[in-house]
This record gives C-alpha cells, structure tokens and sequence, in this order.
C-alpha cells in the first residue's frame, strides 16, 4: 500500500483548482441508471469511489464511455440485478443502486454496504422507504432482496433525523412512483440539491429543494440529460484549513464559497484574512498565532462533519482550548490518537474532543483510519517538524484527487512512496 512522506513547516502560496465534488458525483451517476437514454457528466473527479462505482453500473448494464471533457453512462437495459458483495462492500453509496433497479425492473438484490468505518449507519430506515412504497424485503446472505410486481406508489415519510443518503435515496425512487410523494425533515445538503435538479431536468417533478420538505410528483419515463458536476466544498474547506495552520496566501479556484460560509467564518475568528469572489476563495495568513474556535457539527447549513477532523488538527495548534463536538456520526474521533501521536494535547469525553493547543507537532509514523480522517493528518504534517510518514493512503485517493500535487505545487514538502 502507498504511504505520504511529508516534511513540515513550508507555509502555502500558489492557486489549487477544485475538483468536482464526490459527494454530488456518486448520487448523480447512480441516477443516471434512472433512463434508458444517454446522460452525460463533465467536471467527474478522478477518485478511487469513482472507479468503484464505474465498475459496479458497468454490472449492471450501464454503458460507459469516457473523455477527457465528460463520462457517458447509457443504461439501456438492466443486464444484472445483483450489486455484488465484492463491490459494493468498497463503498456505502453505492448500495443507493436499490433504487433504479427496483424502480425499472421490480427486483434487486444487493449486499449490505461497506465503506469507512465511521458509524454504525444502518439501512433499516432504506427498507423502511421500500415497504412502505410496496416492496416486499427479505435478507439472504448478507444481501438484501427488494421485489415488487407493481409499479412502486407516492407515500408520505418523515426522516426522524435528517439523512442524506436517505434523502437521496428517496428521490431516486419517488420520481417514477406512481402518485405524489413527501419527505419531511429531507437533508438540504448542496449535493442533494444537485441531484434533485438533475432529476427536474430530466423530466422528474420536484419542488421544495434546499429545503426540509420535499414534493414529489412521479412521472412515467426519465429523459437524457447533459451537465457539469458542481465543485467539491469540502475539498475547497479541507484546503482553506490547510492555510489556516501553515500560512500564506492561497487561491480557491472554481468553488462556491457560499457553500463553505460557516467554515469561512470560524476561519476569519482563528485568524486568516477571507475574500471572496464568485468562483474562488482568497486565504491569506501572515503571523503564526491561531485562535482558538468551538465547533458542533450539524446537517447543512451547520458546520459540516465531513470537515470535522481536518479543523480538530487545526486547532491542535491553536493558543488555547477549544472543544469539537460531533452530532452526525457516533464513532468519528478514530483519527484522535493518530493526531496524539503527533505531539497533540486531545481528550475525548463522550461526543467531545477538548482540545488544548501545542505550540509545535512533530513528525511521527501515523495511519489513516478513514477518508477524512486521512486528510487531517496531511494538514497537521505539513504544519509538524521534522518528518510524518503515512500509511493506508488509499483512504486519501477515495475522496481527493491529487491532494499531494495540489500541496506541493504551492509549496509543500510530500512524497508518495510506493
């Protein structure tokens, strides 16, 4: 397995193009299997989930070409109603296939998912949707088998805690039921939002998007479409964060700063200069303190959890005590002790970190343990002395594309070994 080799202390200058975002291009790709007719995606970023769940559409039927502009995916006929183990187990998004399978074809069998291990996050609350809309459900070997011989009804449901994989999920198959569906308490997340308007523009019928109640009125048949993911906000934040603890003066290109306006604000009050245009964010750092800041996570347009370990390096630097606490995922602080062993001064007290800043981390031997804990591990790195090395990066590839060259290209020290 690759591993990052990283010297520290070399503050940041230079400009980083973002990517489009994972979190809106996986949803919107499963969707694709909605239609029989071609969709094609531009601004798809080349990540390791990607790949993964290329390999599964491609199981299933879905036809896909690639550019260097756009992907094609064509979903003519379902070939294969099984989303195997071997593949699915690589990713929890990918078990929202359920939804075009059951919804063209009334039958799907599908593994339980896999993916970083951050939470219990259990599907019951999936087939919960499934019943209700008149599947019947069994599991079997560790797969769940959905069937129905009818074309799948409208229902009203009310998510007990905002999702948005449930939120998701619940799109996909609400657009071809037959009748008028609700969800109350749906995320508002900008991804949701993205695959909602990529629905609407292929013919779906829904209302109430970026909001917690969503309107749904199912249509018979699913059009083609062609767009442009939107850009990654936390890749934009995971990078904002990396100036805060280094220094310098970075550009943001191709983002939507509205998107990471929590962050941006917690940022200014450590100490970092933010400005703003439409498309990118300017991050400038000139003196070494760091103030301190509290954070909870919350669902959109709270503090985002996905960002939650890359601020907690941050403030392990800071010049004082902080607290982070996290109300999405129950068991996302595994990156604590790899920080500790970095020189980081962090308790954990049930669903808080108390956080009480060094003056210096240094260099040690580290491993990531999920996706986003791997990216707080490169920010307190390349801010350590001395040199940190890596291992199980491939966490790291799932979710960012060329992090290490984005870094080194404005000035930081990585090296991927082999």
């Amino acid at each position: 397995m690759d591993s990052l080799l990283i010297k520290g202390g070399n503050k940041l200058y230079g400009e980083i193009e973002i990517s489009g975002s994972k979190n809106a291009s996986l949803p919107i790709m499963i969707a694709s299997m909605l239609t029989e007719d071609k969709v094609e995606l531009k601004n798809i970023p080349k990540l390791a989930d990607v790949k993964t769940l290329k390999e599964i559409l491609k199981s299933l039927g879905t036809e896909i070409n690639t550019s260097p502009e756009a992907i094609e995916l064509k979903t003519k006929k379902i070939i294969s109603n099984c989303a195997s183990y071997d593949l699915v187990r690589k990713m929890r998004a990918s078990f929202w296939v359920l939804a075009p399978l059951i919804s063209r074809t009334g039958y799907a069998e599908v593994s339980l998912p896999g993916g970083c291990a951050i939470g219990t996050r259990p599907v019951d609350i999936y087939l919960k949707i499934l019943k209700k809309m008149g599947v019947d459900i069994s599991i079997n070997d560790g797969y769940i088998v959905a069937k129905t011989e009818k074309v799948l009804k409208g229902i009203n449901f009310k998510l007990k805690k905002e999702s948005v994989g449930c939120t998701h999920f619940f799109l996909m198959l609400s657009v071809l039921a037959n009748g008028e569906s609700r969800l109350t308490n749906a995320a508002c997340e900008p991804e949701v939002k993205a695959l909602g308007e990529m629905l609407n523009n292929m013919g779906a019928k829904i209302s109430g998007l970026g909001t917690k109640e969503l309107n749904i009125k199912g249509v018979t048949k699913l059009d083609g479409v062609s767009l442009t993911v939107p850009p990654d906000r936390i890749e934009t934040g995971t990078f904002a964060i990396a100036l805060g603890i280094t220094g310098g003066k970075i550009t943001l290109k191709n983002t939507i700063h509205r998107e990471n306006k929590l962050l941006l604000r917690f940022l200014r009050e450590t100490g970092v200069h933010v400005k703003t245009t439409d498309n990118s964010i300017i991050l400038e750092k000139n003196d070494t303190e760091i103030k301190p800041v509290n954070i909870d996570t919350q669902p959109y347009p709270g503090f985002p959890t996905d960002l939650q370990a890359q601020f907690m390096s941050l403030m392990a630097l800071s010049n004082g005590k902080s607290y982070i606490r996290e109300n999405i995922f129950e068991n996302r602080f595994m990156h604590v002790q790899e920080l500790i062993r970095l020189g980081a001064d962090i308790k954990l007290k049930g669903d808080k970190a108390i956080i009480n800043g060094v003056e210096e981390l240094k260099g040690a031997k580290v491993m990531a343990t999920d996706l986003r804990a791997s990216a707080s591990l490169v920010i307190a790195a390349i801010a350590a002395t001395d040199k940190t090395k890596i291992s199980r990066i491939y966490h790291l590839d799932r979710g960012f594309y060329n992090l290490e060259e984005k870094l080194n290209n404005c000035g930081a020290s990585i090296t991927r070994v082999k």
